[in-house]
């Protein structure tokens, strides 16, 4: 019998309803600005509810979604919220279902990531992790056939992120979804500054460090693998919830970023 990881934020992150998460999704995607450019292999995108952090997931996604009927597998790293784990874990499970449906995993991709001593299986550390299921509805609305890899970070070194992702590369038909928020519960004008300086380190692939954003183990883990293969970022939107549905004095910053390989 099939063993599906159920939602566990559908009506709290983002609608239950099927019609409502489409059409929220959707608008998301249609308000993002000149998707021209490259095609993104890698993003960092955010993972707050949607009426806070969607516009701005909404910025990579709609540049993503130009890889759609290329991509077959879609590698997600998230960080751990709710479970100790040192390195990183994914799940048992054989799919991942989201109001819209059911998404496989890719079990040959599980596989090579286990091969790796900082792997390991951990059902628990999914169970209650929305970090990576509020990407979930974007990408199956995007891309019309794909498998998935996911994995929740906790504390390892970004070497040892970058070996996973590294064995799991591939080519055009994968993808690499980093999630993460960033600085976390300044006044406007501080995250403001906070975050510019976030971005800036992104984009120049330098590392983040604690307090920059959430997953930076993740963030960190990607900037190491795109220097050694030598390829560019670009924030795509920069925004945090005073800018979307929240107050202005205690706010959590917001970036879309995009990482493809000049030649």
């Amino acid at each position: 019998m099939e063993t599906v990881r159920q939602p566990a934020v559908a009506g709290q992150f983002y609608p239950r309803r099927p019609d409502e998460l489409i059409e929220m999704v959707n608008g998301y995607i249609k308000e993002a600005a000149d998707v021209t450019g490259p095609v993104p292999k890698a993003i960092i995108a955010p993972h707050a509810g949607y009426i806070y952090s969607g516009p701005v997931a909404g910025s990579a996604y709609a540049r993503l979604a130009q890889a759609n009927g290329a991509v077959k597998r879609v590698v997600l790293l998230g960080p751990s919220h709710w479970a100790n784990i040192r390195g990183l874990a994914t799940s048992n499970a054989d799919s991942f279902a989201t109001p819209l449906g059911r998404i496989p995993l890719d079990k040959a991709g599980l596989k090579e990531a286990l091969a790796y001593r900082q792997v390991e299986i951990s059902d628990q550390a999914h169970s209650r992790e929305h970090s990576l299921e509020v990407h979930l509805p974007f990408l199956q609305i995007i891309f019309s056939d794909f498998k998935l890899v996911p994995l929740v970070v906790g504390s390892p070194p970004e070497a040892e992120v970058a070996e996973v992702l590294a064995a799991l590369w591939g080519g055009p038909e994968t993808v690499v979804v980093i999630s993460s928020d960033l600085s976390h519960y300044h006044s406007y004008a501080e995250a403001v500054a906070l975050d510019k300086i976030t971005s800036e380190n992104i984009e120049s692939l330098r590392p983040v460090t604690e307090g920059q954003a959430c997953g930076r183990r993740a963030i960190n883990g990607l900037l190491h693998l795109a220097r050694e293969k030598k390829l560019q970022g670009r924030t795509v939107d920069l925004r945090n919830s005073g800018d979307t549905a929240g107050p202005r004095d205690r706010v959590v910053g917001y970036g879309a970023y995009i990482f493809w390989s000049p030649d």
